[in-house]
């Protein structure tokens, strides 16, 4: 898929580990409290997760963060995380006041769990495969 063919279109998109357990129970989280659909998703391994990677000048080889797309901006670790859950509606809000706290910091506990999510939530042998309903939501 070649990267012009990536919506460039402002909205957000949510880069993911398709493999890593935790990572799909995020998505799935995020759907479940998305209900107007502000949210669309790419595995980190697929072709339309890579071209997004690439054209933000970020390594298509780490698998390790889950990014955000948004605005023209790639936000990745704590700050990708912070903004997805600020930008779901009710109390999730509430969770971009984490922000204040300093990148470092909160990058060193987010980096901690990414280097464990395989061991505490498993992986699975594919990447997922989005339910005919939620299709439309996933970047191909």
């Amino acid at each position: 898929m070649a990267d012009n063919l990536i919506p460039d279109d402002g909205g957000a998109v949510v880069l993911f580990d398709g493999v890593c357990n935790l990572c799909n129970g995020s998505v799935q989280f995020i759907v479940r409290h998305d209900p107007a659909g502000r949210f669309r998703f790419a595995s980190l391994q697929s072709e339309a997760g890579r071209a997004l990677l690439r054209r933000h000048g970020m390594d298509t080889e780490e698998l390790s963060s889950v990014v955000l797309v948004e605005g023209g901006r790639a936000y990745s670790r704590s700050d990708a995380a912070l903004r997805i859950a600020g930008g779901l509606p009710g109390a999730w809000k509430a969770a971009g006041a984490l922000r204040a706290i300093p990148r470092p910091l909160r990058d060193v506990v987010y980096g901690w769990v990414a280097r464990n999510r395989y061991r505490w939530f498993g992986k699975q042998d594919a990447c997922m495969i989005p339910t005919p309903e939620l299709r439309a939501r996933f970047l191909a």
